[in-house]
């Protein structure tokens, strides 16, 4: 797990997606245009919640999320996503 120095605004959590599958199941590989965009991650961070809306996931947990949830960003060289609790489906 990750030690960030960020923590996210209201109802906001910062997810570290799941690393992009390279091959398929029988060795296939995927060539980078043909790569599909990671649904699930860990929950590295998140914000105080707000009074209508509490934040219902804690650092650690693995979550499902849609595939074009969240903002995309650069922070301490690796790649994070941040999307409001909403956008979560669900943990696994």
């Amino acid at each position: 797990m990750s030690n960030v120095s960020f923590k996210p605004n209201e109802d906001r959590v910062l997810v570290e997606p799941a690393p992009v599958e390279e091959k398929t199941a029988s060795g296939i590989i995927i060539p980078d245009t043909a790569k599909e965009k990671p649904q699930q991650g860990k929950i590295v961070a998140v914000g105080p919640g707000k009074d209508d809306a509490p934040v219902t996931v804690k650092v650690g947990d693995s979550v499902l999320y849609g595939k074009y949830s969240g903002t995309e960003f650069t922070l301490e060289g690796k790649e994070y996503l941040i999307m409001r609790n909403s956008d979560i489906f669900g943990t696994i």
